[in-house]
């Protein structure tokens, strides 16, 4: 495929609040009071997406923050105790925000084929999800009783102070458990 040089191009990630038509175009918007929509074609390369030529509903060019590349994936956050759980459940409600928990064990080998999966799905939802893991041997035994965790490894998501949602993911491949999980999160968000 040739390039015209009178074409812009730019690497760029697309960002979890754009879609993609069946065209191979995705439009973008910013979503603040003054909206910038954009509407891209693509072809993928190597992992990320090139853009190709962009249309704006303004005439000024894309700036280096909307270029910016979101990370692949984030760490979980560690929960070491039962007080820092407590504190990330109130913080959340405080916030009005889900929370995500891997409960874990490091002995689990499904477990840890999970977490990166979980991983690359966290930085999809960065900032407006946080995500969480916790290793059951490391923390009181209580905490996972109050969790009524009973298998693993158990993904759920947090809201209002209360569990809403979770997927045990331990008979299932990870692709599906990530799919899953990436459903009870729009289901909760939308």
């Amino acid at each position: 495929m040739k390039i015209s040089p009178s074409v812009k191009t730019h690497y760029l990630r697309i960002p979890p609040y754009c879609f993609v038509d069946s065209s191979r175009k995705f439009n973008y918007s910013n979503g603040g009071a003054n909206s910038v929509s954009r509407s891209c074609s693509f072809h993928q390369m190597k992992g990320r997406r090139l853009a190709i030529s962009c249309n704006s509903n303004e005439s000024r060019p894309i700036s280096q923050q909307e270029l910016e590349i979101s990370p692949l994936s984030m760490e979980l956050v560690p929960i070491s105790s039962e007080s820092h759980f407590d504190r990330v459940i109130a913080e959340a409600q405080h916030l009005d925000e889900s929370v995500v928990i891997l409960w874990m064990a490091s002995w689990c080998r499904k477990c840890i084929f999970l977490k990166p999966k979980l991983e690359k799905l966290a930085a999809d939802y960065h900032p407006r999800v946080r995500f969480y893991s916790v290793d059951v041997n490391s923390v009181p035994h209580k905490l996972v009783v109050r969790a009524e965790v009973t298998k693993m490894p158990t993904i759920q998501l947090w809201r209002d102070g209360k569990k809403q949602a979770e997927v045990i993911g331990g008979h299932h491949k990870a692709y599906l458990v990530v799919n899953e999980v990436r459903e009870i999160i729009e289901n909760e968000i939308s």
